[in-house]
């Protein structure tokens, strides 16, 4: 059974797509781990960093996206094929393999109000939160960790991904605009956990796109630092620069070093890895991720 492991903040625009790319590449290229990326994102920048607009418009085109997935369970009709959908090594950096994709789709917009109307007409505020478990079930065990992208929103993709997931993550940056929300996300996670029945474990927050010599992010993770609520604070934080906003673009890269940049950049991502295999290990008693 793989680490499954939602990525989420309930505010958008702080390096949450970057880290969950970043570290499936790290994972893969750096520690030999089998991924498996979900892209629950309608903005769908996940699916766009890894394959690329022309791929993804051919993918959309013949249905092999998750919109697929979703549409099907809203009409009734069997149309996604998760064979066609999963792409398989799509890193574009050289050297690095075993980084496939499950991609998302800008339809996902208008079938997300259509799941929470599902939701409603039956009553049940568990209707239709497994239906991504279900279909991605039989692949599974050919991973080690299974990152899932999700919407700044606990809406049905969302909850789509946390019914699956062992753990989860919360990128921020460290601003108070940034770092408000997490509170939410630990409280509604909680929540819906007791619902499903188990855990849904905290694995920390991500500190993304810092700046050593601001103030107010220097004393904001010394506060996220001292929050008895928050479980862990990652080290390895992936500072601002122009080598880690590059890395978002779809391009071909010779190296994990020059996509998400050599001056430390490198050194921080890796960290930041290798922190979530260990804390994946010892705190997702129902995964097994591989030594």
């Amino acid at each position: 059974m793989p680490a499954v492991i939602a990525t989420l903040n309930l505010k958008g625009g702080v390096g949450k797509t970057t880290v969950t790319a970043g570290l499936g590449e790290f994972l893969a290229g750096e520690f030999g781990r089998r991924v498996l990326l979900v892209d629950l994102d309608s903005q769908m920048n996940l699916t766009a960093m890894m394959i690329g607009p022309d791929r993804w418009v051919d993918l959309n085109t013949r249905g092999a996206t998750l919109a697929a997935l979703f549409a099907d369970a809203v009409d009734g009709t069997r149309t996604f094929r998760l064979a066609e959908a999963l792409q398989r090594d799509v890193s574009t950096v050289d050297g690095v393999a075993g980084v496939d994709l499950v991609p998302s789709s800008l339809d996902l917009i208008e079938l997300t109000e259509e799941l929470s109307a599902l939701r409603v007409r039956r009553d049940d505020t568990l209707a239709a939160v497994g239906i991504l478990g279900d279909a991605l079930a039989p692949v599974l065990g050919d991973y080690d960790v299974v990152l899932l992208d999700c919407p700044p929103s606990m809406g049905p993709l969302t909850l789509n991904g946390l019914a699956m997931a062992h753990g989860y993550l919360v990128p921020t940056i460290p601003d108070v605009l940034s770092t408000y929300g997490i509170g939410q996300v630990q409280t509604q996670i909680a929540r819906f956990a007791a619902e499903l029945g188990r855990p849904i474990v905290e694995l920390g927050v991500v500190v993304s796109k810092y700046r050593a010599n601001a103030t107010v992010h220097r004393e904001t993770v010394l506060r996220l630092r001292r929050d008895p609520t928050i479980a862990h604070v990652l080290p390895g934080y992936l500072g601002e620069s122009n080598a880690i906003a590059a890395a978002a673009r779809f391009d071909h890269w010779p190296s994990l070093r020059a996509r998400y940049g050599a001056r430390g950049q490198f050194d921080q991502f890796r960290e930041l890895a290798r922190t979530v295999l260990v804390e994946a290990e010892h705190k997702l008693p129902e995964a097994t991720p591989r030594p």
